[in-house]
């Protein structure tokens, strides 16, 4: 971090993708109310992500990071909650048991409010109004007064987030996260599929490991491990005023820490060098990820290493490539052999689901489970090739039985996507899905081993 950097000094630079606050006396009220509010995470936790994503970084673990495009105010449930956080563990068991290493798990949850937008505006029927840019910031609904910016729903997304770490924490601290509650995690409409059926014979296993080992004298109550009790969470940092908000100095380090969530990614519209984005995140203390799109150059790529991890420290970034299923054979390997040349030590992270979206003829937004594995099995591929560690995969993906992305065990077609599409922005993966690319991400990890 350079000796000019201040929670502040963003504010002297270009600040893209954000709203347009109308009332601007309102909204500097709402930033200051937000900034005498309690931290939602921890120095100490985040700290304790970074040692893990160090370890992933050099081949002794694997992330997991998924959840929602966007999180919205109206599903604020906490049977929602729990089956988000659900399939994270199931899949977590699955990498674990048949790949054996440590997974990292990371929901997109507690913050993912807002979304960047290609356009300002959105037109329908000859009428145009402000793009929809996440529940922190508007309504989905295409009426003028809900497009219009609040600000005092930043407000509400600090409250959702809250609650949704308190429940969250009482989850995974509570009994829930026990190894021997495997079996709950396999929800009812899924227990019969061939995933979830694959699925019940590891949990089988696991129960049987479990019981040996009770027998020995070791169990959840005197052994930690067994809890799998660390999640943490992450989202875009995108609104830079709430983010600011949020910002802590330690007091046992005295290093700066944006509390509104353990891990914070820049998107793929805001990674500009000397954009407002780059410049607050380099002088946080958070692990941060960097989306690498195809169109991103190297020399931008490596000055954004340098700036945002100018002491090279492992466990601090994570490069989330989002090339698509047709561009990462060409785009992939150049950035993997720049980045090694210039030693920079990151995490790297396939993201198979945002380049490979497009709208069906019925006009629906869906990404096809094909073209998601294809992207994930060149990904791993290519760091073979390349003798680098792929680390890590990030989904969008919910615990409820949606049809919003073609294909999978069940072949969910065009004319399924209208039957469960409940998404408020992109695509996201269901159940049955989510657990099928755990068990084929698996086998990825087996072959590079």
């Amino acid at each position: 971090m350079g000796k000019s950097w201040t929670p502040d000094s963003w504010q002297n630079l270009t600040a893209a993708q954000q709203p347009g606050w109308e009332k601007s006396e309102e909204y500097s009220k709402v930033i200051s109310e937000i900034m005498n509010y309690p931290p939602l995470v921890f120095a100490g936790e985040v700290r304790a992500l970074k040692q893990q994503l160090a370890d992933a970084a050099r081949g002794d673990g694997f992330l997991i990071q998924g959840g929602d495009c966007a999180e919205t105010f109206d599903d604020f449930r906490a049977d929602s909650i729990r089956d988000k956080l659900k399939i994270l563990l199931q899949m977590s068991v699955i990498l674990t048991y048949g790949a054996s290493c440590n997974v990292v798990k990371l929901g997109r949850i507690a913050g993912q409010f807002a979304k960047p937008r290609s356009s300002d505006t959105e037109t329908r029927d000859g009428l145009e109004l402000p793009s929809y840019r996440g529940d922190a910031v508007n309504d989905i609904k295409f009426i003028e007064k809900n497009r219009k910016p609040n600000p005092k729903r930043l407000l509400r997304t600090y409250n959702q987030s809250a609650a949704t770490l308190n429940l969250l924490r009482a989850f995974t601290t509570g009994g829930f996260a026990d190894l021997n509650k495997a079996h709950v995690w396999n929800q009812e409409f899924i227990a019969q599929s061939p995933q979830g059926q694959r699925y019940e014979k590891i949990a089988k296993s696991i129960d049987d490991a479990l019981t040996f080992m009770k027998a020995v004298g070791i169990t959840s109550d005197n052994t930690a491990a067994l809890k799998l009790t660390e999640f943490f969470t992450s989202h875009e940092a995108l609104l830079m005023g709430y983010e600011y908000a949020l910002t802590r100095q330690d007091s046992l380090t005295e290093k700066w820490y944006d509390c509104s969530a353990h891990f914070l990614w820049i998107g793929d519209r805001t990674r500009q060098p000397d954009g407002a984005h780059v410049e607050f995140l380099s002088g946080v203390d958070n692990p941060i990820g960097i989306k690498v799109g195809p169109t991103i150059i190297e020399d931008e790529l490596i000055a954004l290493c340098e700036k945002l991890n100018p002491e090279n420290e492992w466990g601090k970034l994570t490069l989330i490539t989002r090339m698509g299923a047709d561009a990462i054979r060409s785009k992939l390997p150049p950035i993997i052999k720049s980045i090694k040349e210039n030693d920079q030590n990151v995490l790297w992270v396939c993201d198979p689901m945002h380049a490979n979206t497009y709208k069906t003829e019925n006009g629906f937004k869906t990404r096809h489970f094909n073209t998601i594995l294809e992207e994930l099995e060149h990904f791993f591929a290519i760091h073979r090739a390349e003798g680098t560690i792929p680390g890590g995969v990030h989904f969008e993906l919910t615990g409820d039985n949606v049809t919003e992305c073609l294909g999978g065990a069940r072949e969910i077609s065009d004319e399924d996507l209208n039957s469960r599409y409940e998404t408020a922005c992109d695509p996201r993966l269901n159940n049955e899905q989510s657990l099928e690319l755990a068990f084929l991400v698996t086998d990825l990890l087996r072959i590079g081993r």
